[in-house]
């Protein structure tokens, strides 16, 4: 379970990352939700990994300087793969979500809703890549596995 969690880790790592340089190949070209998207995706990350770590979250929406958004994907993944290795997985951690709402979820759970929140969005912002005449990354599973 840890490996195959850490490989879903290294997918998402990888295609933010190809997000992040198709987005800045055209920054010219994409529109404000493009931006808002991809900052949400690794935020979301970064809460995730918090929320489980116990640190400070980031907000949900904020939206970070583009230059630093290689860095925030790099330090997501490192901080998710080092919780897969160190943690017991079946733990249940109790957080607030963003509306002050009280939750408590395994980490397992909650990391893999981080990696699939994450595919979601990315999804998302190939159909705005496309609405703006930018070629969309394709960013299926498999295709990273090939």
């Amino acid at each position: 379970m840890i490996e195959k969690l850490i490989d879903l880790f290294e997918y998402t790592y990888h295609f933010n990352r190809e997000m992040i340089k198709k987005i800045s190949e055209n920054i010219s070209k994409v529109d404000e939700k493009t931006i808002s998207l991809i900052n949400h995706t690794l935020n979301a990350q970064q809460i995730w990994n918090a929320r489980i770590s116990g640190e400070e979250t980031f907000e949900v929406w904020q939206i970070n300087p583009f230059e630093a958004l290689e860095n925030i994907n790099h330090q997501n993944f490192l901080k998710s793969t080092e919780i897969v290795q160190s943690q017991d997985l079946d733990t249940r951690i109790g957080y607030r979500n963003s509306r002050g709402d009280r939750f408590e979820n395994s980490i397992f759970e909650m990391l893999f809703h981080a990696v699939n929140h994450s595919t979601y969005h990315r999804g998302q912002i190939n159909t705005l890549l496309k609405q703006n005449g930018i070629k969309p990354i394709l960013t299926d599973y498999i295709f990273y596995k090939r």
